[in-house]
């Protein structure tokens, strides 16, 4: 199977070689249909097509296990101001087909813009089902990735992004570091609290629901809450 090379390049899906700790969420993402992600999911017609990467791996640096990949984004933007998420964006043009290897494209492209990430060392083996984000009307397909070959990343532009780093998956399952967010809109839902950041929103989101159906959550707290800004 064609691993990934960057955009532009053949990509492909596999889960070839994958560690069996990642297993659990590679047959999670075969099975698992867009309203057990979110209640927002895409309108017939419209949105603006686009990817994340939620990409996995082990740093040498920090010795405790699988971790994830973020970014906070700058404080900025326009949109999503100064809130940790995964690397991603949307499809440019030179992606290809929003139906076929576009989503897969630009994940990596996007990345790689964001964080310096070096594609050729990423292996995707999974593609979650598209998701809606009403307040931005982005159409999102989550793309699965194992770092196979850790890459240095940093902030690439700082007018996008202002810090990226990484997070253990031991200390996203840690309950004393989950919470509910309560948004003054009214709206609640998961959140982290790791690497001195607030994980909520979307991000927090898929986050829980990777832990969940891949078996790795640990009870929580779903009484303790805390309040966005």
């Amino acid at each position: 199977m064609t691993q990934a090379r960057g955009a532009g390049a053949d990509v492909a899906v596999t889960r070839e070689g994958l560690p069996g700790w990642l297993a659990p969420v590679a047959d999670a993402a075969e099975r698992i249909r867009p309203e057990q992600l979110s209640r927002f999911l895409p309108p017939a017609s419209g949105g603006r097509q686009s990817a994340v990467l939620i990409l996995f791996g082990e740093s040498p640096e920090a010795p405790h296990g699988p971790d994830l990949l973020l970014i906070e984004r700058s404080a900025a933007l326009r949109s999503h101001a100064g809130q940790p998420s995964f690397p991603g964006g949307a499809l440019d043009p030179e992606d290809g087909d929003p139906e076929g290897e576009g989503p897969l494209r630009a994940a990596l492209r996007e990345a790689r813009e964001e964080t310096g990430l070096d594609p050729s060392g990423v292996q995707l083996f999974g593609v979650l089902p598209r998701l809606y984000i009403p307040v931005s009307s982005f159409v999102v397909t989550p793309v699965l990735g194992w770092w196979r070959e850790p890459s240095p990343v940093g902030v690439v532009d700082p007018a996008e992004t202002a810090r990226v780093f990484r997070t253990t998956v031991a200390d996203l399952t840690d309950p004393a570091n989950r919470a509910t967010l309560t948004h003054p809109s009214g709206f609640r839902g998961p959140a982290f609290l790791v690497e001195d950041a607030l994980v909520w929103g979307f991000t927090a989101g898929l986050i829980d629901k990777i832990l969940h159906y891949a078996g790795w959550e640990v009870p929580w707290d779903r009484e303790r809450t805390v309040p966005l800004g």
